[in-house]
Order: C-alpha cells, then sequence, then structure tokens
C-alpha cells in the first residue's frame, strides 16, 4: 500500500513544478514544492488606501473564519470603489487594493477569483511596471500551482517583452524579478536550459533574496546542484525574515516564500541523507503550515507527504523500518489534500488514478 500511496502523493504534492530530472543521476525529483503577507508597502499609492487595506487583510486574517474574510473583502470593495482613475497614484492605489483581495481569496481558497483580480491589476497599464510585476508574479505563481502552464508562459513572455521595451536603468531590478518569473516557467515546463539562462547572473545580484532567491534555489535544485541551492534556500528563507513590508501577493508573498524555502530545503537535505536536519527542517515547515493555515488545509497535507517521504528515504538507506510512520503520514495527507479513496487492499481506484494539482 505504501508504494501505491507515495506514487500517488508524489504527484499530488507538486504545487510549483513536474518531475525533472536531475542532472548526473539516475533519479526523478520534483521541483521543490510551494506550499503557502506581511503589510503592504506602495511608496506611490494613497495613505488611506494603504491603512484601510492593512486594516481589511489584519481583520481576515485575525480569525480566519470565512465571516472575517467576508468583512476584510467587504472593506476591499468600498476601498476599491472609492478610488479613482485619473493619476499612476490613484491606479497604483487600486492595484494595490486588487492585489490585497487577491490574498483574501487565495487564502480563503477562491483561487480563480484570485486570477481574475491579478488580471484586473494588469489592465492598469498606466500604473506603475513595479506593481505590475508583483501582480504577473502572483498570477504566474496561481497558474502554475493550477496546471496552467502554457497561460503562465504566456504572461511571462508578455510582461518581459514590456519591461525589455521601456529599458531604463531604474527599471533593473523590475527586469531581474520578470527574468525570474519567466525562469521560473521555463523550469516547471522542463525547459531546463531556457530557464538556465534567465537565471544566470542572478546570484551576484541585490535582488537575489526573498522569491528571487528561491526560484534560482529550486532551479538549482532540479539541475544538481545541491550545494548552492541550499545556499539560496537559507538566503531566501534569511531575507524573508528581514523584510517587513513587502509588495508580493498570493503564493510569492513573504511567508509563502518562506514556508515554500524551509520545505524545500527539507528536501534537499533528505535527498542528500542528512535525514536529522531534514527532520528538523521539515517539522519547521510543518509548524509554519499549521500555524497560518489550519491543521486541516490541504497546504499541511503537501508537508505530511513530505517528511513520509523523508523517513521512507531515511528507511531504505539505512535498513530499517518505520512502514506504520509512513502509512500514517501518506493517509492524512491524502485526506487533507482530498484524494481518491483507496481500495481494500491499498492500491487507488483505475479510474480516478490520475494525479491532481494543488
Amino acid at each position: 500500500m505504501i508504494h501505491s500511496v507515495a506514487k500517488y502523493a508524489r504527484a499530488a504534492a507538486t504545487i510549483r513544478g513536474r518531475a525533472i530530472s536531475v542532472r548526473s543521476s539516475s533519479v526523478r525529483y520534483s521541483i521543490p514544492s510551494r506550499a503557502i503577507h506581511g503589510e503592504i508597502s506602495v511608496p506611490n499609492a494613497n495613505h488611506v488606501a494603504i491603512q484601510m487595506v492593512n486594516y481589511a487583510l489584519s481583520h481576515a486574517r485575525s480569525q480566519k473564519s470565512d465571516e472575517s474574510y467576508a468583512q476584510g473583502m467587504l472593506v476591499l470593495e468600498q476601498c476599491l470603489g472609492t478610488q479613482p482613475n485619473d493619476d499612476q497614484a490613484s491606479l497604483d492605489s487600486k492595484a494595490t487594493v486588487l492585489l490585497a483581495m487577491s490574498d483574501l481569496l487565495y487564502e480563503s481558497g477562491n483561487s480563480s477569483e484570485a486570477i481574475e483580480r491579478l488580471k484586473h491589476v494588469m489592465s492598469l497599464t498606466l500604473s506603475s511596471l513595479s506593481i505590475r510585476a508583483v501582480a504577473v508574479e502572483a498570477l504566474v505563481g496561481l497558474l502554475v500551482q493550477s496546471g496552467q502552464d502554457d497561460a503562465s508562459l504566456m504572461v511571462s513572455d508578455e510582461f518581459l517583452e514590456l519591461v525589455k521595451e521601456r529599458g531604463h536603468e531604474n527599471l533593473q531590478d523590475v527586469a531581474a524579478t520578470t527574468k525570474t518569473i519567466k525562469g521560473l516557467v521555463e523550469l516547471v515546463k522542463g525547459n531546463t536550459e531556457s530557464a538556465e539562462s534567465l537565471f544566470g547572473g542572478l546570484e551576484n545580484h541585490d535582488i537575489c533574496k526573498g522569491n528571487v532567491a528561491l526560484s534560482y534555489g529550486e532551479f538549482l535544485h532540479a539541475t544538481g546542484n545541491f550545494e548552492k541551492a541550499k545556499e539560496m534556500y537559507q538566503k531566501a528563507i534569511q531575507g524573508a525574515a528581514d523584510t517587513k513590508e513587502s509588495m508580493s501577493s498570493c503564493n510569492m508573498n513573504l511567508k509563502a516564500v518562506s514556508l515554500a524555502a524551509t520545505f524545500a530545503l527539507g528536501q534537499l537535505e533528505s535527498h542528500i541523507g542528512n535525514f536529522g536536519d531534514a527532520e528538523e527542517t521539515l517539522t519547521s515547515a510543518l509548524t509554519s503550515a499549521e500555524e497560518h493555515y489550519g491543521h486541516n488545509h490541504p497546504k499541511v497535507g503537501v508537508i505530511l507527504t513530505g517528511v513520509a517521504l523523508m523517513y521512507r528515504n531515511k528507511a531504505k538507506k539505512e535498513r530499517s523500518s518505520s512502514i506504520l510512520i509512513q502509512e500514517g503520514l501518506f493517509r492524512r495527507a491524502l485526506e487533507l489534500m482530498k484524494a481518491p479513496p483507496l481500495d481494500s487492499d491499498g492500491t487507488f481506484k483505475r479510474e480516478i488514478l490520475e494525479p491532481q494539482v494543488l
């Protein structure tokens, strides 16, 4: 049964990507999975709008209930309705409200509506490129998470061309971020050579922290450079911890980056056989996910899958048995991820065996 459950769980746990062959190895790893926002900071936005946004986010997250999220969305809708369309500052304020709305929709499980709010930000063509870059990053993240790889590639391609057309030195950070987004999509699609050309030189760029460092780490991890990948994951975690305010949204926000990097680091430690460090790191990721999402969220199931696979790798290498621990973790993970039921012999029903992407 463990073999069947593990086979499904690996597929279900893949949020950001697909399995990619690691160089110089016959083992296939998934691109490390992303599982999960400080206050929004937009220099050009209206101060009152920022206050309303941060109030709405804080209130919604204080209880994490359907009612609190609905009340937070009501505040944001009222704020959005008061924003004019007559200058860049007004449009940046409007975009900021839409980013916050996408955050709350995503956190409450409505990714499709979150995607629509992010597309609305992209339609505000007179808003600043930096804030639209935030929307592109989040939009690509949600499209990748939902398996819409071609759509994510189209979004990243179009925005990269737009940034290139502007070509101003003040847009270097936006350009670097956009290349990272495009690189992530190419990696997800298995185009590692294209991804490598986009990630090249990023490690020496001032912007290589947070999500940029995480995405670069995922590329290094998938292509077998474990030592450098570990360095990037640690840099991403530290960057997220050092950043108090951020322009970010949905599964690309600060908490998402920190959790994703911690989870990816735990996976990497397991891949290279450092099971003590892997267990400690994955436990930290699990605790953070439970605190942020609650104990019964599908993202918790994703991390439980990583923990179970770590124990399985450990048992294989040490020739020990922890089958009961693995089985319990896999069953709990599948329950949280709403996986198909098992037949009496412990295998999945054939007609619903196709993996699902969270």
